[in-house]
């Protein structure tokens, strides 16, 4: 057997959601010195470019959270503008983009997710997506983990689905079979002018949480079942999230997806493709 499908196969067996919130509970603590040296290797080990960030002093943050969650100085993504230009909604790395084909995506060779699946199975909110555009961005350890809006909508509805928390980085990607539809995450849809929007916010090993800018926290903590709330189109209680808004974050990385409706994509930007690098703000795509 060779290393990398040991170290896939490990993960079967891992207790990942104890794992995943031993390490939550770490993140989220103020320990003092040992939460300073634990930023500080962080930093080192992955080359973290702290200038970027607001406060670059590792002692400005209290818990690992509060640094990983880090704030960028203002006007260091600035949003592309145009009124048919999606923007990119993270720092990370494309995994893929291009249709959703019989209710389908794509994941790696070999391997593809039912969006049915993904969404929860339900009916309604699959139908707004069928025969439409997606895209899949991997953040790393390294990146900036909050996550903006692609274009402006009006949350219409978040789901909190319950699954498994396996690592979600390239070599699993490869391996494990309907990976995002099948590890815990938290789906938001939005109406847009142009169409249907969803933001999918996958969890993974050692994501201690996901939240959002409406909700606060979703998760932990974790549950059986599937939750859902809806929100109005309009009035004083609609949430509406401007392109560029922020709209989640993960404490301690993991991967987004993007879903598109039917024609409302022109076409992804020469330069999204897999393997290529995202920085929040810059054009992902053109709208019809």
């Amino acid at each position: 057997m060779s290393l990398d499908k040991l170290k896939v196969n490990l993960q079967y067996i891992l207790p990942k959601h104890a794992v995943s919130r031993l390490v939550g509970s770490f993140a989220a603590s103020e320990a003092g010195p040992l939460t300073q040296a634990f930023i500080k290797w962080f930093i080192k080990r992955y080359n973290i470019n702290m200038d970027e960030a607001l406060h670059s002093d590792p002692k400005a943050f209290k818990t690992f959270n509060d640094f990983f969650t880090r704030e960028l100085k203002p006007g260091l993504r600035p949003i592309a503008e145009g009124d048919k230009v999606v923007v990119q909604p993270v720092d990370g790395a494309v995994s893929q983009a291009g249709p959703i084909e019989g209710g389908r995506l794509f994941q790696a060779k070999g391997h593809d997710y039912s969006l049915h699946t993904l969404l929860a199975g339900t009916s309604e909110d699959e139908a707004k997506f069928h025969d439409g555009q997606f895209t899949t961005v991997y953040l790393s350890p390294t990146d900036y983990h909050r996550i903006h809006m692609p274009m402006t909508g009006t949350l219409r509805k978040m789901i909190y689905i319950p699954g498994d928390l396996f690592s979600v980085n390239p070599l699993t990607t490869a391996h494990v079979p309907g990976l995002f539809a099948r590890n815990e995450r938290v789906v938001t849809i939005f109406d847009t002018d142009h169409g249907p929007m969803a933001m999918v916010l996958v969890g993974a090993t050692i994501v201690a949480s996901i939240e959002t800018v409406w909700a606060g926290t979703v998760t932990p903590p974790t549950g059986p079942q599937v939750f859902s709330w809806d929100y109005p189109a309009e009035g004083d209680n609609a949430i509406v999230l401007n392109k560029g808004d922020e709209l989640g974050r993960f404490k301690l990385g993991s991967t987004i997806i993007a879903l598109f409706g039917k024609e409302m994509l022109e076409q992804f930007d020469d330069n999204f493709e897999p393997g290529a690098s995202t920085r929040l703000g810059q054009p992902m795509a053109t709208l019809r």
